[in-house]
């Protein structure tokens, strides 16, 4: 039997996700604007990663918020839009974890091997290795879209379907091939966050002149850590959904709303902080790009009221 949301509820729902994209996009839009109107930033590597795993989230959240906000007006959608819309999803999912690594080891060079830092973490091969990530998160993904060009009719394209990657990419050998991929990827990205992670804490005991650095990088690590455990979350909430509906029979769709609340949202909330807000560097020009534009309005004012007056 289909479940769906009253009107009332179905709308504060999407108020609710809309009002988080707003705020999330202006605190993106807010960082991206600091990034590239200070030299500084764009010709370091660590913060071109940063910036990119920024425009990344932001790309996630408006696709997913997208999609949620469509299966409430319209339920079901044209599949050939939904696969676009559940690709962009998982590239930039995937995305994530594998630029968490890519960040993670250039915190590595710079503390491990400092002398070295400018020779191989250069801005051209920073832009090579986001490239890389692209490459490596959608290839395997892509081959989803050619399997299912190649069994379904073109029919299939043209009909409408509620936008769910299983109702789209219906295979089962797809669904095993997703996880594999998955393990592989995440047990990268856990083993290079391990390595780091260690090795700058050896380094950290062993120079005592590089501590408080050493000591900082050691805690951007673990902050890594703790935003791929939340993008971990993804893989397990269908179990973890199917256990609370067990618990709570008649809250599936509070259960999903939830669900939905944590997995694909809050982890979004955790680059400004990382960066944007704990960064002493980028928070000091953050401040003075805020404070730029709160002047400048202020006069804009100003001058509005003098030319009214007049």
């Amino acid at each position: 039997m289909l479940v769906r949301d009253t009107f009332t509820t179905a709308f504060v729902k999407n108020l609710i996700v809309v009002l988080v994209w707003l705020t999330l996009s202006y605190i993106n839009s807010t960082l991206v604007a600091t990034f590239f109107k200070h030299q500084t930033f764009y010709e370091d590597p660590r913060y071109i990663l940063f910036i990119h795993m920024v425009i990344n989230d932001g790309i996630q959240l408006t696709v997913t918020i997208t999609l949620f906000v469509l299966s409430y007006i319209f339920y079901k959608i044209n599949v050939s839009f939904c696969c676009f819309f559940i690709l962009m999803a998982v590239f930039t999912t995937r995305n994530t974890p594998v630029n968490l690594a890519s960040m993670a080891i250039e915190r590595y060079i710079a503390i491990c091997e400092p002398l070295r830092h400018n020779q191989i973490c250069t801005v051209r091969r920073t832009y090579i290795v986001i490239g890389l990530i692209w490459f490596i998160c959608a290839a395997p993904d892509i081959t989803d879209l050619f399997v299912t060009l190649a069994t379904e009719s073109l029919s299939f394209f043209h009909e409408s379907v509620f936008c769910l990657r299983q109702n789209v990419f219906k295979d089962p050998v797809l669904a095993y091939k997703r996880l594999a991929f998955d393990i592989i990827y995440f047990s990268c990205v856990f083993l290079i966050l391990l390595f780091t992670y260690l090795k700058i804490l050896f380094a950290a005991r062993a120079l005592s002149t590089e501590r408080a650095s050493a000591q900082k990088a050691r805690n951007t690590i673990l902050l890594h850590g703790a935003q791929l455990a939340m993008c971990m979350l993804s893989y397990i909430s269908p179990s973890v959904e199917i256990i609370l509906h067990i618990i709570f029979p008649g809250k599936i769709l509070e259960i999903r709303f939830a669900n939905y609340l944590i997995v694909y949202i809050l982890p979004r909330f955790l680059s400004p902080i990382i960066y944007g807000v704990r960064d002493t560097k980028f928070r000091k020009y953050l401040k003075m790009h805020v404070l730029r534009g709160r002047c400048s309005k202020a006069a804009q004012q100003k001058v509005d009221a003098v030319t009214n007056d007049m």
